[in-house]
């Protein structure tokens, strides 16, 4: 049985996921000039605080990152999208968040009209670690 290879949405969220999950600087430019390549365009920015007064500066950074990095235009359309999805992947991971402080990194994907937005979090209580990744989706023109 062969494997067929990732197309569409499918793709872009496996991209934003790796973004989200990337390590260092020089791997997210390592990622970043990978997928370039296939004409995914990328972003990844780091954020913590207490989650529920960190909602509004995530979706503001991933705004900004995705800009910044190309990923989308500067119109309220491209950046109403980012902000939707990661707002849909914050809503994800929020039952094991809220209270409590978080810290990850935010993975942005673009290909086509398909715009993707990985959120890792390290949720911390005490000593006690808990992980979470969230994942948002929306569809903008291309042209």
């Amino acid at each position: 049985m062969s494997k067929a290879p990732l197309r569409g949405s499918r793709k872009v969220a496996k991209v934003a996921i790796e973004m989200a999950l990337s390590e260092s600087r020089e791997q997210e430019r390592e990622y970043k000039n990978k997928y370039l390549k296939e004409n995914i365009h990328t972003a990844a920015v780091d954020y913590g605080g207490d989650f529920v007064s960190s909602v509004s500066k995530i979706i503001e950074r991933a705004v900004v990152a995705a800009k910044r990095e190309g990923v989308i235009r500067e119109i309220h359309a491209d950046e109403g999208a980012v902000a939707g999805a990661t707002r849909e992947a914050l809503s994800m991971v929020m039952p094991k968040a809220v209270g409590l402080n978080v810290g990850g990194k935010i993975g942005i994907a673009r290909q086509g009209d398909h715009v993707i937005v990985a959120v890792f979090f390290g949720v911390g209580l005490l000593h006690m670690d808990e992980v979470a990744i969230g994942l948002g989706h929306r569809a903008v023109s291309y042209s």
